[in-house]
């Protein structure tokens, strides 16, 4: 009789399991007010955090997009007052890392190099960008607690959503409505997106003029990607030297006379090494004279920390994850992907790659416990749906990305639209020397080159994590947003 019992019990529980689902809210919001000191002046804004639907086809919502929006108070006339629109990357990756951390005017309690401490928790961001502009962070599908709708049928059509275009296309729709409901249209508007955020950005400033007719002032990459374009062979090769040399010169590994130079006096000298020298070497490939090859081998590893044979062995090209399997081989340690100044332990000193990402691990355990208080305690949004840190995308269709061009064709079309780079030194994943690379590449007539800035950083992938990096990449980007505004009727013309 007991066991009869117990098996009704199971029964009903697995029956109530069933019929309880979480719902997914389409169309919600809950504000509070908050007040925070920037540079030294206080002032209270309003968060806004919810839901808002993504428009099908047929009217009807095909997508639930949470967002957080940060309106500073006391402005009277918001049609000139910017509005950053804020991105992450993955993709797959919720709008958490730059929210918390970079422009946000809260930030995550860690210590002045980026640092998981305990008790975790959140803390005023005095160098927020609140003060001179309104911020929304938005979480693309099956990101934060961002979700699809299904169909009648109870079915999702990834094609939808999970794709270079596709993602930009929705999300182009998503904020017309958004713009539109928080008459926003007059406002200058800037796009930021950090990692795969920086594709996602630079393709969606090209589909909002084209297909919401919604006119951009300024678009800031963070740590970008290869923006579709093409850099393979010798080019990514060589690319990848100055990259070494920064994360060798962290962690004191280079002869005494690059050691004692400073970073940013170091890294021109490997520049042009790697262009001028290092690059027409790769060319030759097979045929490149022996004492040639063991010439620029043993400069590489001058210029690496890594030894002369490593690039011999591997015909001039160390790949990235050796390099960071084999930097601090000798000191029982790994560097981190997205910021070389982390280590990791491996299972065995032996192989040509690490057990993990210790750099990433080490931001989870920092970000995942404070998004999610920080959620519900201070903005007093409560759902039992997961905040999804990083979120089942894939596969991610790549193909058709000309998301680069796509951005130089949108700064032709909009004299109005610059454009600023900012990249950390020690960033392994999109090198800071990528990044120039990139920004070099966007526009080959150089016709725009006066529209297009690069800042560079003492840390790595998310250089705001280090205390001085917030404070001077918010400055950056503050003096980027304020002298890229129009002047009062002036005319965006050529």
């Amino acid at each position: 009789m007991k066991k009869i019992y117990c098996l009704l019990l199971a029964v009903a529980a697995v029956q109530f399991t069933h019929a309880q689902k979480i719902k997914i809210p389409q169309d919600t919001s809950v504000t509070t007010k908050h007040s925070v000191s920037v540079n030294g002046n206080s002032f209270n804004y309003t968060a806004e955090t919810g839901f808002m639907p993504l428009w099908g086809k047929q009217n009807k919502p095909v997508a639930s997009i949470y967002y957080t929006y940060y309106t500073r108070d006391g402005i009277k006339d918001r049609k000139n007052r910017p509005l950053v629109i804020s991105f992450n990357g993955g993709p797959g990756s919720a709008s958490v890392w730059m929210h918390i951390a970079y422009t946000g005017p809260r930030v995550l309690k860690i210590n002045d190099e980026g640092f998981p401490v305990q008790p975790y928790g959140i803390r005023e961001n005095t160098s927020s960008i609140l003060d001179v502009a309104d911020i929304v962070y938005v979480n693309p599908v099956n990101t934060g607690y961002s979700r699809p709708i299904p169909d009648e049928e109870g079915k999702v059509d990834r094609e939808k959503f999970f794709g270079v275009n596709a993602d930009v296309t929705y999300l182009a729709e998503w904020l017309n409505t958004f713009v539109t409901r928080k008459n926003r249209w007059l406002s200058p508007k800037y796009l930021i997106g950090e990692s795969y955020g920086t594709t996602r950005v630079s393709g969606l400033a090209l589909e909002l003029q084209n297909s919401q007719w919604m006119y951009l002032n300024g678009v800031i990459l963070v740590s970008p990607t290869e923006l579709g374009i093409e850099r393979g062979g010798p080019v990514e090769i060589a690319n990848r030297l100055p990259y070494f040399a920064a994360a060798a010169w962290y962690h004191q590994l280079l002869p005494s006379e690059l050691q004692n130079k400073d970073l940013e006096e170091l890294l021109p000298e490997v520049e042009d090494f790697a262009i001028n020298k290092v690059l027409p070497a790769l060319v030759k490939g097979g045929f490149l004279d022996v004492s040639e090859r063991e010439e620029i081998a043993g400069k590489m590893a001058h210029y690496s920390g890594i030894d002369q044979q490593t690039f011999l062995d591997n015909n001039l090209e160390v790949p990235f994850r050796l390099f960071w399997k084999e930097l601090l081989r000798n000191e029982g340690y790994t560097v981190g992907r997205l910021d070389s100044r982390y280590r990791g332990l491996d299972a065995r000193s032996s192989g040509n790659s690490p057990d993990y990402n210790a750099e990433l691990t080490s931001w989870l355990h920092s970000f995942t416990p404070a998004i999610n208080y920080y959620l519900r305690e201070e903005l007093n949004f409560k759902t039992d749906l997961k905040y999804m840190m990083f979120g089942p995308v894939h596969p991610w269709d790549r193909s058709g990305d000309h998301t680069g061009e796509n951005l130089r064709q949108a700064m032709a079309q909009n004299p109005n639209l610059d454009v600023m780079i900012q990249s950390g030194y020690f960033d392994g994943a999109t090198t800071y020397f990528n990044a120039k690379y990139s920004m070099w590449q966007l526009d080959p007539s150089g016709k725009m080159k006066d529209r297009l800035s690069f800042k560079a950083y003492r840390s790595g992938h998310m250089m705001y994590l280090r205390k001085d990096d917030l404070q001077q990449a918010n400055d950056d980007l503050r003096k980027f947003i304020l002298e890229s505004l129009p002047k009062e009727n002036e005319p965006a013309r050529y």
